[in-house]
């Protein structure tokens, strides 16, 4: 199937394509809007819309420009679309169902982030009802379309976020993620999905679906524009209980192009479910081909608890909380609510608080296990998706088919995890697929830089449109929730030290050598003896070192206890790169022993 260009012939949506062209003014916002609208028209069909904005309705942002420097707005002009279950000041928030609908007097805080930085609404797009769904037929407002083909679901419920974004009429959106709604619709649209930490965007301004797992997601073509974006919506908000401070390693400028060795978790043959879908089955074949060709590495995981806990998400008790948000209307007036949603909400008000403490009991249980396999990887790659139904085959069985769509997508909230849909390439019939890599509690900067890594070895055109998505950022970048630490002495394994690394949970990554620019000596008191290091370039050899991995906030601690005269700084190991390590202060090399002669402080120690 061929690649859907906008009606005005090809037009780069990317951010930095349209901050170019605005600073060659080649058009201006207002024109880039105007142009928008024209183009949505011949997407009617697609059902994208609840509201999309007039020229009247935006005049108040786009006025607003004129006195915001895009220098300092990293949005200046980014038209962006927003999931109708999340408010926009002055414009009715219907969660897809005209009878709940208000019209709210601010914006959710995100949004109002969003526009800050210079970010232009576009309109409030379609949804499944209330956010419940998986696969964008469950509206009043219509069944949403998908970018690439008319028959096949778009994904839900941020149907319309994702679609409007693949088809050029917004550069982003907002949409939400529960049980996968954040990431199947990016897979469907040939999309970046990103389901941030639960607390890292605010809620603020967000009609629940559940509460306590509920995240604010974004749909971008790339992770250089999703980071971007991710950096001006998050922040901590005291009005929302649930909202978290994002720590240091987490932060926007942790984002770049992961390189090295990369260990990722996958499921092993006898897990996987593609539910009759030769085509998907196949591209993820294809896909982890191509990633093990990029350096990537595979490790087997236990599917098994992940996907326990996934049934608990809508056979357990959290369907409760679906039942909260939509209370008023299933007890005054249930025939508002749509079949197939009120069909899976209604029930929620039965259960006892005893169900739910026994699935809390079992999910902390199965975490414990889970969180185990990913501190043995960098991180858990899943297809998105295990099949891209038609509109027809959802239709024909909702709730077994949505289910299906959420294998690999709903356990992701319930255990405190983040995760980001990436697009790896097309299936034989031309429409997309993608894999979702999956990290705890604040990875999303991690989690972005591997997609990024996966984004320049799979390049793939900006959803439906024809440009390179491609990113620009190749600024390389480690792991930093962990930070490599070469040890030469007291501190190698078995050693009189070690304790000091392995109590902090640093764990071992290499026994290696350094750069022949080193000589070692052995310093004056104790016990416990210890060596130092000292830089020499004519006269140093290679020393034996063990490079581990400290976690980043035990690291802190760690330094703090090193004594005088040894200290942290960057040793070079015999690859050529540099890593923290033990060095040694020149004054107390005057009472040492020079041992370089035997390679390593083992070798001393043995003779």
């Amino acid at each position: 199937m061929s690649i859907i260009a906008p009606l005005k012939g090809t037009l780069d949506m990317g951010f930095e394509a349209l901050r170019a062209a605005y600073q060659s003014q080649r058009f201006t916002p207002a024109e880039l809007m105007s142009d928008i609208r024209e183009r949505a028209k011949a997407y009617e069909s697609h059902n994208i819309w609840i509201h999309l904005l007039s020229e009247k309705e935006q005049a108040v942002w786009l006025e607003a420009l004129q006195d915001k420097d895009p220098a300092s707005h990293p949005l200046w002009g980014i038209p962006f679309a927003i999931k109708d279950n999340i408010d926009l000041a002055g414009i009715p928030t219907t969660a897809a169902c005209p009878e709940f609908a208000y019209t709210p007097s601010e914006s959710a805080q995100v949004v109002q982030q969003l526009i800050d930085a210079g970010a232009i609404p576009v309109g409030k797009t379609n949804l499944d009802q209330f956010a419940t769904g998986l696969n964008g037929t469950r509206s009043p407002y219509g069944a949403c379309h998908n970018a690439f083909d008319f028959d096949y679901l778009s994904g839900g419920s941020s149907a319309g976020s994702a679609v409007a974004v693949a088809l050029g009429l917004a550069s982003f959106s907002l949409g939400t993620d529960t049980a996968g709604s954040g990431r199947v619709p990016a897979c469907f649209n040939n999309l970046i999905g990103v389901k941030p930490s639960i607390g890292l965007l605010s809620a603020t301004g967000l009609v629940p679906a559940c509460r306590s797992l509920d995240c604010i997601s974004l749909f971008t073509y790339n992770t250089d524009d999703a980071n971007t974006a991710l950096a001006v919506a998050e922040g901590f908000d005291p009005r929302d209980g649930y909202s978290r401070h994002n720590p240091f390693g987490n932060q926007a400028r942790q984002y770049g192009l992961r390189q090295g060795p990369l260990t990722v978790g996958v499921i092993p043959p006898s897990q996987l479910k593609f539910f009759g879908d030769e085509h998907y089955a196949q591209a993820y074949q294809e896909t982890l081909q191509k990633l093990a060709d990029a350096g990537f590495e595979f490790k087997d995981i236990d599917y098994a608890p992940f996907d326990e806990i996934a049934k608990l998400l809508y056979e357990g008790p959290w369907v409760s909380e679906r039942y909260i948000a939509a209370q008023p209307l299933i007890d005054t007036n249930p025939e508002a609510v749509f079949p197939v949603v009120r069909e899976i909400i209604a029930p929620g008000g039965k259960p006892p608080a005893t169900d739910y403490f026994k699935a809390q009991y079992r999910i902390k249980d199965l975490q414990q296990v889970c969180l185990a396999q990913l501190a043995e990887v960098d991180c858990l790659l899943t297809p998105t998706a295990g099949r891209h139904f038609t509109i027809e085959e959802m239709l024909a069985e909702p709730i077994k088919r949505n289910s299906e769509l959420g294998y690999y997508t709903n356990f992701m909230n319930l255990i405190d995890l983040a995760s980001i849909a990436v697009p790896t390439l097309f299936t034989q019939q031309g429409m997309p697929f993608g894999i979702t890599l999956v990290g705890p509690t604040f990875s999303d900067r991690m989690l972005l830089s591997i997609a990024n890594r996966i984004q320049q070895a799979l390049p793939l055109p900006k959803g439906a449109l024809a440009e390179n998505a491609t990113p620009n950022t190749s600024t390389p970048v480690g792991n930093a929730t962990t930070i490599d630490v070469a040890v030469c002495g007291a501190h190698l394994e078995g050693q009189p030290l070690n304790w000091q690394l392995v109590e902090r949970g640093a764990t071992l990554k290499q026994k290696t050598f350094s750069a022949p620019v080193y000589r070692l000596y052995a310093l004056a008191g104790g016990p416990p003896m210890r060596p130092g290091m000292s830089y020499d370039k004519q006269n140093g050899t290679a020393i034996e070192v063990e490079v581990w991995r400290v976690p980043s906030a035990e690291f802190g601690s760690f330094v703090a206890g090193i004594p005088a005269p040894l200290g942290i700084g960057k040793l070079q190991l015999e690859d050529g790169s540099f890593v923290s390590g033990f060095i040694c202060e020149g004054y107390a090399l005057e009472d040492a022993k020079d041992i370089t002669e035997f390679g390593g402080w083992r070798a001393y120690l043995e003779s």
